[in-house]
C-alpha cells in the first residue's frame, strides 16, 4: 500500500524539491523562520504556543468558505485549521514580502464529501504561475477528514514582493485549508536541474525542468502498465475457470448419486404418506357423524328461543299501550313539568346575582378602604394544641359570626367581648385561604406602591408559621414571591421587572443581615437617600429569578435567626425577622419606572415579662422586644391621633419600616390569637392593640415612581440642548466656507472648459488606436484558427489509439468465447461418456492437457501482440513530442529576431502558443518578422495574432 501511495504522489508532484506528507501540521515544522500561516476559511487564532500565529483569511480572491464540525484524523498538534476551508474557484495574492527565497506549505483535507467517490474532486496548484501539483486527488491519497501537506515548496519573490497561489479546477471544486510562508535557508534552496534540447533548425538549446518530463513519463508508463496489469488478470481468470469447469465434472457426478439417495427416500416417504392419509379419512367420517348429531340439537335449540321472542314482544306492545293510556290520562303533565323547570331556573339565577352582588359589594368596599388608606387587619386563631387538651384548657373564641369579620371572647363568666376585622380566620382555615386574600396587596407592590404586611401576637399563636410556613405547607413570604414571579411573567410584555430579596433581623436594638456569610465588619445603620427613602447601607441584596431560588433564600435567613426558650415556648424566636422584596419595575410601552418595595414581618411574642419568667440575657431580650413593640404601638396612636410628630426613630423597627407604616403606602396586619382560656389575657391585650390599628387612617396611596431615571433624562435633554448650540455655530461657519468655495470653483470652471478641448484631441488619438487594435485583434483569431487545426490533428490520434485498444478487447472477447464454447462440448461429452471406461476418461484428460496448452499459446500470442502495438504508441508520442518541440524553437527564434522596440513574451502548452506584443512593431522590425515567420511557417506576419 505504501508503493502505490509514494507511486501516487510521484505522479501529483511536479517540484522535485517538494513531498506530500500524510499528517497535519506539527510545532516541529515551525523550526524554520515562520513568516505567516493563514487559517483559510478561519478566524485569527494565537493558540499557537512556539510563536506561530494563525491570520484570518483576508487574502483570496473569489471562492467560499466551509466549515465542520467533524473531527480530524492526525490532525497534528492544530487540528482546528483543518475544520475551516475555501472551496470554489480562487486565488491567494500575499503582499509586501521581502525578495527572496521562501518555502511555501499548502494544507489540504477532504471535509466537504464524506463518501468520496475517487475523482470527483481534481485539481492544479499553481505558485509564481508555475505549476507544483499535477492533478491532486485528496479523497484518493489520504481518504476522508484526514490532512495532507504539501511541504518545502519553494517560491521566489522578486522586487515587487507577491507571491500568487492559484489553484485550476480539473474536476470539481478545489479546495484549501492552510496557507504557510517560511523564509527559506541556504541550505533549504537546492539547485533545481534542468534538461535541455537542441533545436534541429537554429541548434539553440531550450531548458526543460526534470520534473516536467518526470511527470510527462510516469503519466504515460503509469497508463500503459495499467493496461498490461489488466490484460494479465484477464488471462489468468480464463486459467482459473478452466480449472474450474474440471472440478465441477467431478462434483456432477457425487450429485448424481446424492440425487438417487433422495429419490429412494422420496418414495419412502410417499408410501408412509399414503397409510397416514387412509387414517384421517377415517376420523373425518367419524368427525362428520358427529356434526350431524349436533346440528339438530341446535335447530330445536333455534326453534325454542324464537318462540320466547314471538311472547316478549306481545308482551313488550301490550306494556307500551297501557303507558300511552296513562299520559292520554293526564294531558296538562307536560306543562306542569315545564314550569316548574323554568322556576327552578329562575331560582338558580337569582341565587347567582345575589352571591355576585354581595362578592361586588365587599370588594368595592375594601377598595374604599385602600383608597382612604386605612390600614387592613385580618385575625387567625389557632387551634388548641395536644398539650392544651391533656390539661383541660377549653376555647374562650367564637366563630359564629367570623364570616362577616366578628369575633367573639368569652372574658369572664357569660361576658362576650366583641371584636370586628377585615377578615378573621378559624383553625379549619388553611394556609391558601389567608394568602387569597392578601395578595391582592401583593400585587400592588408590582403597581409601584410601598407594602407592608406583619404578624403580630403573643409567642406561639403561629405568627412564624403564618409568614414562612413549611416546605409542605408553605406561607405568606414564599406564596407572595411565587404569585409575583407569576404575575410578572404574565406581564413580560409589557413590563420588566428586578426583583431582590434581603433578609434582616432586629435582635436586642440591633440590625443583623442574615444572609451575610462572613463575620461582620462594621455596624448596620439606617440612613436616608436623596429621595428621601429610609434603607440600610451595607445589606446583602440577593437577586432571585426563580422560585427555587426563593426558598434557598428564604432557608439561609430563618436558619440564621436568634431562638431561645421560656415559659410560653421552648424554641420562641427573640427577635423581629424582616423580610424585604424590593422590585424595579420599568413599562416597556411608555418607558415609565418604579421602584417599590414589600417587607413581610414576623415580629416577636407581644407577651409580658411576668408571664415569660426569664432572667439574664433572656430577660434583657425580652425588655427590648417590649421596647420595640410599645415603640410600634406608640406610632400607631401617634397615627391614629393624627399627630404631627410621629416617633418612627424610638426603636430601630419602626424606624425600618417608616416608609411603609404611614404616608402614601398600604399596610396589612395579621393579629395571631389563642383559643385557651389560660391566654385570655394576652389574647385581649392583642386584640385591643390590633382594633387600635384598623383605626389608623393614612394618606391616599400613591405610586413610588424612580427620580433616577428622571434625572438621567433631564441630564440627557441639556446634553442635547447643547449639541444644538454647538452644531448650529458649526452651520454658521460652513455657510461662510461654502460662499468661498462657490468663488473657487467659478475660477476653475474656466480651467475646466480648456482641459475639455485637450480632452476632444486626446480622443480623436484614441479613436486612430482602437482601430489599430481591432486589426490586430483579426490578425489573433485567424492565429487560432490555424491552431485549431493542429489540434484536431492530435484529437485524430487519440482517436486512434481507443480504436486499437477497443480491437484489442472484442479480440480478446471472442476468443475467450470460443473457449468457452469448447469447454461446456468438452463438458457434455463427459457426461455422456461417464459410464465409459477408463480408458476414454485417460483420452479426455489428454484433450483436456492440449486445450490448456493451446491455451498458453494463445496468451503468449496476445501478449506480443499487445508490446507490438504500445511500442508502435509510443513511437507516435514520440513523433508528437519532437513536433511541439520543433515548435517551442520557432517561437525562441522569433523572440530572439525582435527588435529592440518590440517587447514580445509567448505563453505556450500542448495544445495552444499565444504570443504577446508589449508595444506596436515598427514597420522596419514587422519587415524583419514577416520575413523569418515566411521561412518557418510559411506564412505571411498579415495573418498571425498578437495580443498587446
Amino acid at each position: 500500500m505504501e508503493d502505490a501511495n509514494d507511486s501516487l504522489f510521484d505522479s501529483m508532484l511536479v517540484d522535485s524539491s517538494s513531498k506530500l506528507i500524510q499528517n497535519g501540521f506539527a510545532r516541529s515544522q515551525s523550526s524554520e523562520e515562520c513568516v505567516m500561516f493563514v487559517n483559510v476559511g478561519g478566524e485569527a487564532t494565537n493558540e499557537g504556543a512556539d510563536g506561530v500565529k494563525f491570520l484570518s483569511d483576508t487574502f483570496f480572491d473569489g471562492g467560499d468558505v466551509f466549515l465542520t464540525n467533524e473531527a480530524i484524523v492526525e490532525g497534528g498538534d492544530y487540528p482546528s485549521i483543518y475544520q475551516s476551508a475555501r472551496v470554489g474557484s480562487f486565488s491567494y495574492r500575499i503582499d509586501n514580502l521581502p525578495p527572496g527565497q521562501y518555502l511555501v506549505d499548502l494544507h489540504f483535507v477532504e471535509i466537504i464529501n464524506v463518501n468520496g467517490p475517487k475523482g470527483m474532486r481534481v485539481f492544479n496548484v499553481y505558485i509564481q504561475e508555475e505549476k507544483v501539483l499535477s492533478e491532486l486527488d485528496i479523497y484518493a491519497a489520504v481518504g476522508v477528514n484526514k490532512p495532507l501537506q504539501l511541504i518545502d515548496c519553494r517560491a521566489t519573490v522578486k522586487d515587487d514582493g507577491v507571491i500568487l497561489i492559484r489553484f485550476e479546477s480539473l474536476n470539481g471544486r478545489p479546495v484549501v485549508s492552510g496557507i504557510c510562508i517560511r523564509r527559506a535557508s541556504k541550505e533549504s534552496v537546492p539547485p533545481v536541474p534542468s534538461d535541455f534540447i537542441e533545436c534541429n533548425y537554429c541548434a539553440a538549446q531550450i531548458e526543460i525542468p526534470s520534473s516536467q518530463i518526470k511527470v510527462m513519463q510516469t503519466k504515460s508508463t503509469a497508463k500503459y502498465e495499467n493496461k498490461i496489469k489488466e490484460l494479465t488478470m484477464q488471462c489468468e481468470l480464463k486459467a482459473k475457470e478452466c480449472y474450474e469447469a474440471w472440478t465441477s465434472l467431478t462434483e456432477m457426478s457425487r450429485e448424481v448419486e446424492k440425487v438417487q439417495m433422495e429419490l429412494d427416500q422420496v418414495t419412502f416417504k410417499s408410501f408412509t404418506t399414503e397409510l397416514t392419509a387412509e387414517k384421517q379419512a377415517e376420523n373425518l367420517r367419524s368427525i362428520s357423524n358427529r356434526y350431524e348429531l349436533d346440528k339438530k340439537k341446535w335447530a330445536e335449540a333455534i326453534i325454542s328461543l324464537q318462540e320466547k321472542v314471538q311472547l316478549m314482544k306481545s308482551e313488550q306492545s301490550r306494556l307500551s299501550f297501557e303507558a300511552h293510556e296513562c299520559v292520554d290520562s293526564i294531558p296538562e303533565l307536560n306543562k306542569m313539568v315545564y314550569a316548574v323547570q323554568e322556576l327552578v331556573k329562575q331560582c338558580e339565577d337569582l341565587k347567582v346575582k345575589y352571591y355576585e352582588e354581595m362578592t361586588q359589594r365587599k370588594k368595592l368596599f375594601n377598595e374604599v378602604q385602600e383608597a382612604k388608606g386605612n390600614i387592613r387587619v385580618f385575625c387567625r386563631c389557632r387551634p388548641l394544641n395536644k398539650v392544651e387538651m391533656s390539661s383541660g384548657c377549653t376555647t374562650v373564641v367564637d366563630f359564629d359570626a367570623a364570616k362577616d369579620g366578628c369575633l367573639g371572647i368569652l372574658a369572664t363568666g357569660s361576658s362576650k367581648k366583641l371584636f370586628r376585622f377585615d377578615r378573621v380566620y378559624t383553625p379549619k382555615d388553611d394556609q391558601v385561604d389567608v394568602f387569597a386574600d392578601a395578595s391582592s396587596m401583593v400585587i400592588s407592590v408590582l403597581d409601584g406602591y410601598n407594602v407592608c404586611i406583619f404578624a403580630y401576637g403573643q409567642t406561639g399563636t403561629g405568627k412564624t408559621f403564618t409568614m414562612e410556613g413549611t416546605e409542605q405547607n408553605r406561607g405568606v413570604n414564599y406564596r407572595t414571591l411565587e404569585h409575583l414571579f407569576r404575575v410578572s411573567k404574565e406581564r413580560s410584555e409589557t413590563f420588566s421587572y428586578d426583583i431582590s430579596v434581603s433578609v434582616l433581623e432586629v435582635y436586642n436594638e440591633q440590625i443583623r443581615d442574615l444572609l451575610a456569610t462572613g463575620p461582620a465588619s462594621k455596624r448596620l445603620e439606617i440612613k436616608q437617600n436623596y429621595e428621601g427613602h429610609h434603607h440600610v447601607p451595607g445589606v446583602v441584596e440577593a437577586k432571585v429569578d426563580n422560585i427555587s431560588d426563593v426558598w434557598t433564600v428564604l432557608q439561609a435567613g430563618s436558619n440564621a435567626r436568634a431562638v431561645g426558650s421560656n415559659n410560653v415556648n421552648e424554641h420562641s424566636s427573640r427577635s423581629h425577622c424582616m423580610l424585604c422584596i424590593m422590585v424595579k419595575t420599568k413599562n416597556l410601552m411608555n418607558g415609565e419606572c418604579t421602584k417599590s418595595k414589600l417587607w413581610l414581618v414576623d415580629l416577636s411574642g407581644s407577651e409580658r415579662l411576668a408571664k415569660t419568667d426569664v432572667q439574664g440575657e433572656r430577660l434583657k431580650e425580652a425588655q427590648n422586644i417590649n421596647r420595640s413593640l410599645s415603640a410600634l404601638g406608640d406610632v400607631i396612636s401617634a397615627l391614629a391621633a393624627k399627630s404631627s410628630h410621629i416617633p418612627y426613630r424610638n426603636s430601630k423597627l419602626t424606624h425600618l419600616l417608616q416608609d411603609s407604616l404611614g404616608g402614601d403606602s398600604k399596610t396589612l396586619m395579621f393579629v395571631q390569637i389563642s383559643p385557651s382560656d389560660q391566654d385570655v389575657g394576652e389574647t385581649l391585650s392583642s386584640l385591643n392593640f390590633a382594633t387600635r390599628v384598623r383605626g389608623v387612617e393614612l394618606d391616599p396611596v400613591k405610586k413610588q415612581i424612580d427620580t433616577g431615571e428622571l434625572q438621567k433624562t433631564k441630564a440627557m435633554l441639556d446634553k442635547a440642548r447643547s449639541e444644538c448650540r454647538c452644531k448650529e455655530e458649526s452651520l454658521r461657519k460652513l455657510e461662510e466656507s461654502l460662499q468661498n468655495i462657490e468663488s473657487k470653483a467659478k475660477g476653475k470652471d474656466n480651467i475646466h472648459k480648456n482641459l475639455q478641448e485637450k480632452i476632444k484631441e486626446l480622443e480623436g488619438q484614441i479613436k486612430l488606436k482602437t482601430s489599430m487594435q481591432n486589426q490586430s485583434e483579426k490578425q489573433v483569431s485567424q492565429l487560432c484558427e490555424r491552431l485549431k487545426g493542429k489540434e484536431e490533428t492530435c484529437c485524430t490520434l487519440q482517436h486512434k489509439v481507443k480504436e486499437l485498444e477497443r480491437k484489442i478487447k472484442e479480440q480478446l472477447q471472442t476468443e475467450t468465447a470460443n473457449f468457452q464454447q469448447k469447454v461446456w462440448d468438452l463438458e457434455k461429452k463427459l457426461k455422456d461418456q461417464l459410464q465409459g471406461s477408463e480408458s476414454e476418461s485417460s483420452f479426455l484428460k489428454d484433450k483436456i492437457k492440449e486445450l490448456e496448452r493451446k491455451l498458453k499459446e494463445q496468451e503468449q500470442n496476445s501478449e506480443s501482440l499487445l508490446k507490438q502495438q504500445m511500442k508502435e504508441l509510443e513511437e507516435k508520442h514520440k513523433e508528437r513530442e519532437q513536433q511541439w518541440q520543433q515548435t517551442h524553437c520557432y517561437v525562441e527564434a522569433v523572440k530572439a529576431a525582435a527588435t529592440p522596440d518590440i517587447g514580445m513574451n509567448c505563453c505556450f502548452n500542448e495544445s495552444r502558443v499565444t504570443y504577446y506584443l508589449e508595444q506596436e512593431p515598427h514597420p522596419s522590425s514587422s519587415k524583419s518578422l514577416n520575413h523569418l515567420f515566411q521561412s518557418m511557417f510559411h506564412i505571411p506576419l498579415s495573418s498571425i495574432g498578437f495580443f498587446m
